[in-house]
């Protein structure tokens, strides 16, 4: 996901939105939004997003940060933050938005969670597979499921997000269950499974081994410098300056871009 990948994906569509970009975001300070706009309001200035383009959040620069999901060079994609810091919440924008601007013919995703009544409401649409509780079968049900179409998927156009929210649900999977997953981690993007996995960094002990499985990390909240340098490889003050909820940080090469999630209607 670097910086050249995201500008070229959205920089002829969004030369003509500028003006309305503009005008939909003001900002304050050169940070977050004077007024804090829902999903479908920041959406209305980037629709139409190209077909590969996953919707993850809106930059500084008032410009969409995309995931493309036709190059699998970013990998699995980790997303790491204090209690509180907004991981669930940003599965559930990229969720939402998924909903909102891709047909499910092209786009679907589950979600595998131990907290299921957090994505009430959130999983009623045709692009929703289901919503997986971590300690029922049917979650290794569907990493099975999802591992054996992506075995035999070469170069179907659709594509399948699997959002794991917390790591650490691991620990409720059987032996196969966890080694499928561990071969979506590695080889899923190429064959257009995208896993989305959250981690409270309080809990990377348990999960240290699967760590060098994600190749894309995107960071909310840290407040500790060692939590911060242990998973970043780097603290920078502005880890814990981020905005419970709302703002994220991603590296793009030798930089770091951060990023805001729209409200959810």
């Amino acid at each position: 996901m670097t910086e050249m990948n995201r500008k070229e994906l959205m920089m002829e569509i969004l030369a003509e939105l500028a003006p309305e970009i503009e005008a939909a975001f003001p900002v304050l300070d050169g940070n977050l939004p004077v007024s804090w706009p829902s999903l479908s309001e920041a959406l209305e200035n980037f629709i139409p997003l190209p077909r590969e383009a996953l919707f993850l959040g809106v930059a500084d620069d008032r410009l969409p940060v995309l995931l493309n999901l036709l190059d699998p060079l970013p990998g699995a994609v980790l997303v790491v933050g204090d209690q509180g810091s907004g991981k669930t919440s940003f599965l559930q924008v990229v969720a939402r938005g998924v909903d909102q601007i891709h047909e499910a013919q092209s786009l679907q995703y589950g979600v595998i969670t131990r907290h299921p009544e957090e994505w009430k409401g959130l999983g009623n649409t045709p692009h929703c597979v289901d919503i997986f509780p971590a300690y029922k079968n049917n979650a290794q049900d569907f990493i099975s499921s999802l591992t054996n179409w992506a075995h035999a998927n070469r170069g179907d156009r659709q594509s399948v997000l699997l959002m794991i929210d917390d790591l650490a649900c691991i620990s409720d999977l059987d032996f196969d269950a966890r080694q499928n997953l561990r071969w979506l981690l590695l080889r899923g993007p190429s064959r257009r499974v995208w896993p989305i996995v959250t981690l409270n960094p309080g809990k990377v002990d348990e999960v240290i081994a699967w760590l060098e499985l994600f190749h894309t990390r995107l960071f909310g909240r840290l407040e500790n410098s060692r939590d911060a340098q242990r998973l970043a490889g780097i603290h920078l003050k502005a880890f814990g300056e981020l905005a419970p909820g709302r703002e994220f940080l991603l590296r793009e090469g030798d930089d770091w871009l951060k990023f805001w999630l729209p409200a959810l209607d």
